[in-house]
């Protein structure tokens, strides 16, 4: 439990109060499970709010860094780096959520390595589990040239806005939120739970569109607009009414129904933002200001250059140039990508990246792209030769960034409980047809391949042009790793998408060739400046089915296709339980327990002055304790909006409990009420007065059972 006081005594003293309670719990509730004292699905929900995921490997966690909008510092840089080396493998895994994710770390061990990311100001609260992930945003956010302002500071905001609140810790399932640069939606706000595109209306004032309830996984929805124009200072006030509703309509059972999605696609997107209209009343500010600070000038940061100009292979160099680097909006300046393979740098080689970039670019502002890769920004023209060539000593200065040959796939097999096949060695194999074979694609950013282990699309192969995800087919005893192709996904701009359709599935090892007969079809017949996705759609489906189907014929197999990429053992499928939801089972033991904990939560909010989350987490001691009154009795429920009516009918209108009035009026006012501490400790009462009741009555359903 000591182990890491020394480290947190070196945590910034704004924070440090929130970030020690943290990890005392954290470290708490590992050796109560140690103990057996909690049960191993509680413990789930804890440490996956906390950024600690079981892997794959029996024993090891992987840990997620959450990096609001992709930003860090070269500094936050090394320090993940070291705490790599330190407590896992020396390996940093860049996320299509612009997280950093460290695998195969003992659970002992996450207390003191959180505490040791805190010293940096890095956080994993709520990088996992069935709360507020986190906050996306166009990577070129602050340096766009189309742009209408920079969204950074907005992103930041909603970040910091959301972490710890009370209403986002126990959600039925994850959510997701984006902010794209501009109408191209390059954070991709179709797919996300709630999207935002930043416009300017007709008096130059700010604002958002603003799309909801889209969401990939085995069955995609593409995202609703819920505003054509919604002023800045309401955003953070329509998410968190969005996520009350949410919480209290979102289905709590069967985890494959409880994403936003499939309650606006239940109950219709304007009877859900009628109840988050509603929801207004409970909100403690109905208008946030969101500080910006914006500064489109240069950092004072530059060194002198070199005096000796670097040699390097100029045909190399200009193949980067025209794929890896662009014109930013200060004048002078360049972004420039950094192609990271599968998003996996060595923690040696970004300690030596970090260098670089202190030296040539904004050292305060390094970002994760949500293909994997990192930009660099405010690298003068003079620099870029400089920046190239000591980027190419580490192998870093790949051209092609975000284009065909640049794959976005997950771990799959590598550490993933849910994934079928191996998702990234396939994605090396296929980089190196594209590259040896078709090395004019590096330059096609219209075309993009997207791999996932599984279907549950953490790849993103649902929104590419070319999508493969992990499958796998049975031929006679045996299983053969298999490969869903996926054709004609995209962004197309401005809250809209494409969802790829299926065509066909084959042998994994058939890949290669599968992916010559598309490029080479693509080459022959597509018309001049045709987009892949053009040409699909022209063709149609089934042409493509017709092109590839002597791929699927499995009567030639050979002894080669009974093995995944990258293993020297037959295939067999090996499934675990899959943490992405953090899915609870709630045990009636448990949930009395939980309700106590929330009063005492409660007390502690109000006493801190936090009147919002005081009445929050006296709602969740209603909720909580009717829930186990129900299970009790053998009652299942998917919603609390459905706890709420049947707790009423089972034990109100019966006469079983009296409250003095229904169950529904009593705990809803939290939606009726302005928070007030008056209310709040009003509200807070009625909670415990409720559970008193609770336990009495359980009381005498004991006494009763045991004669």
């Amino acid at each position: 439990m000591q182990s890491f006081r020394t480290e947190l005594e070196q945590v910034n003293q704004s924070t440090k109060a929130l970030v020690e309670k943290d990890i005392v719990e954290l470290a708490q509730k590992i050796q109560e499970f140690r103990e057996g004292k909690v049960t191993d699905e509680k413990f789930k929900s804890l440490r996956l709010a906390r950024g600690v995921y079981g892997q794959r490997q029996k024993g090891v966690q992987m840990v997620r860094i959450k990096l609001p909008f992709g930003k860090l510092s070269t500094q936050q840089l090394i320090k993940i780096a070291d705490i790599s080396d330190e407590f896992s493998n020396g390996n940093l895994h860049l996320t299509t959520r612009q997280d950093i994710q460290i695998h195969h770390v003992s659970l002992n061990e996450t207390p003191r390595l959180w505490a040791k990311l805190e010293q940096d100001d890095i956080t994993i609260r709520e990088a996992c589990g069935n709360t507020v992930r986190n906050v996306t945003a166009s990577a070129e956010a602050g340096i766009l040239k189309s742009e209408p302002f920079d969204v950074s500071d907005y992103a930041q905001a909603v970040f910091a806005y959301f972490l710890r609140k009370p209403f986002g810790q126990e959600l039925g399932r994850k959510i997701k939120i984006s902010f794209s640069s501009d109408i191209n939606d390059t954070a991709l706000s179709y797919i996300h739970d709630i999207g935002f595109i930043p416009l300017l209306n007709g008096q130059g004032e700010r604002g958002f569109k603003v799309m909801v309830a889209g969401g990939l996984g085995a069955q995609p929805f593409l995202a609703q607009t819920a505003f054509e124009f919604l002023e800045v200072n309401k955003i953070i006030p329509f998410i968190e009414a969005a996520l009350r509703v949410f919480d209290r309509y979102g289905e709590r059972v069967s985890r494959h129904k409880a994403r936003l999605k499939y309650l606006v696609n239940k109950i219709g997107l304007a009877e859900f933002l009628k109840l988050v209209g509603e929801e207004e009343t409970a909100l403690l500010k109905k208008s946030v200001p969101i500080e910006v600070k914006e500064n489109y000038t240069a950092p004072v940061f530059k060194s002198k250059l070199p005096d000796e100009f670097p040699f390097f292979d100029q045909n190399l160099y200009e193949k980067w140039y025209n794929s890896n680097v662009f014109e930013q909006r200060q004048n002078g300046y360049y972004g420039v990508y950094l192609k990271i393979q599968l998003g996996n740098i060595s923690s040696k080689s970004a300690r030596s990246l970090a260098k670089i970039a202190s030296k040539y670019s904004d050292a305060q502002d390094l970002r994760v792209t949500i293909n994997q890769g990192l930009l660099l920004k405010f690298v003068s023209k003079e620099e870029l030769p400089f920046l190239f060539s000591e980027l190419n000593t580490l192998e870093l200065a790949s051209p092609g960034f975000d284009s065909v040959a640049d794959i976005t796939a997950c771990p799959g097999i590598d550490t993933c409980n849910l994934a079928i096949s191996n998702s990234t060695s396939v994605a090396k194999e296929l980089e190196k047809v594209i590259n040896n074979e078709y090395p004019e694609l590096i330059f096609n950013k219209a075309l993009k391949i997207k791999i996932s282990g599984c279907m549950n699309s953490c790849g993103q192969h649902s929104i590419a042009q070319i999508g493969f995800h992990g499958s796998s087919f049975k031929e006679g005893k045996d299983v053969i790793p298999a490969l869903q192709l996926v054709l004609g996904g995209g962004t197309l701009g401005n809250g809209q998408g494409r969802i790829a359709e299926k065509v066909i599935k084959v042998a994994s090892k058939r890949a290669p060739t599968l992916l010559r007969v598309l490029l080479n079809d693509f080459q022959l017949n597509s018309g001049s400046n045709e987009t892949f996705n053009e040409y699909y759609l022209r063709q149609g489906k089934d042409y493509f089915y017709q092109k590839l189907k002597y791929l699927a014929d499995n009567s030639n197999l050979t002894n080669e296709e009974y093995y995944d990429w990258g293993s020297d053992e037959r295939y067999k499928t090996e499934i675990g339980v899959g943490e992405c939801a953090g899915v609870v089972i709630d045990l009636v033991q448990t949930l009395f327990l939980e309700a106590e904990e929330k009063i005492e939560l409660s007390k502690e909010s109000i006493s801190a002055g936090l009147i919002s989350d005081a009445i929050y987490h006296a709602y969740a001691a209603f909720i909580n304790g009717a829930k186990g009154l129900l299970l009790d009795a053998q009652q299942q429920v998917n919603t609390q909006h459905v706890l709420i009516n049947d707790f009423d009918k089972t034990f109100i209108n019966t006469g079983i409990i009296d409250l003095g009035k229904s169950f529904r009026e009593l705990v809803l006012q939290i939606n009726k009420n302005e928070p007030t501490k008056e209310f709040a400790r009003r509200y807070l009462g009625e909670a415990e007065n409720f559970l008193r009741k609770t336990k009495v009555y359980r009381e005498f359903i004991n006494i009763e059972s045991k004669n």
